[in-house]
């Protein structure tokens, strides 16, 4: 696997396979923590993207806002985080990596796994979102970081995917 790739970056290509990356691999993040819940009830009363906006001043009356379907008040600003953060990353993710290839070892894999220690092992508690990574219970470490793989992976198997049939098709 080289360091670069000589080939033009398709930016359109990869903004639209990236985005559409990030939605599939946003919905995959949110089945696995459907699964394997990273944090305990309590702390998700107000989960990390809520007590983010609240940092920045957001009221939570705004964090907190909900629409119903089935039955189910569902936090719709968390949602609007989560999926921003999800297809900002893929979309980095996919045009980074069609000039950086080893950014995409072992199918994103490594980029996963680094942008949970950066965000939630760093950031995060440095900023005072969510409680230092040594206040944070293991099963939120296994949670996330088998999460993050999961949501990368899907990132790259789908952008992949989408930039490759975007290319052919524009060079037909």
């Amino acid at each position: 696997m080289s360091f670069w790739k000589n080939q033009p970056v398709h930016l359109v290509a990869a903004i639209v396979a990236g985005g559409a990356a990030g939605i599939v691999s946003g919905l995959v993040k949110l089945g696995w923590e459907n699964v394997l819940p990273p944090r305990t009830e309590e702390r998700d009363a107000t989960n990390p993207p809520q007590t983010l906006l609240q940092q920045f001043g957001v009221p939570a009356k705004v964090t907190h806002a909900t629409y119903h379907y089935s039955g189910h008040a569902l936090p719709w600003v968390s949602y609007v985080i989560h999926f921003g953060f999800s297809t900002t990353f893929a979309v980095l993710y996919q045009i980074i990596g069609e000039k950086l290839p080893w950014i995409k070892k072992d199918a994103g894999t490594w980029f996963g796994l680094a942008i949970w220690i950066a965000f939630h092992l760093g950031i995060m508690p440095a900023m005072g979102t969510v409680p230092s990574a040594k206040d944070q219970p293991e099963e939120e470490h296994v949670s996330e970081a088998l999460g993050h793989i999961a949501w990368m992976v899907t990132n790259d198997l789908v952008g992949a995917e989408v930039y490759r049939r975007l290319v052919a098709e524009k060079n037909k």
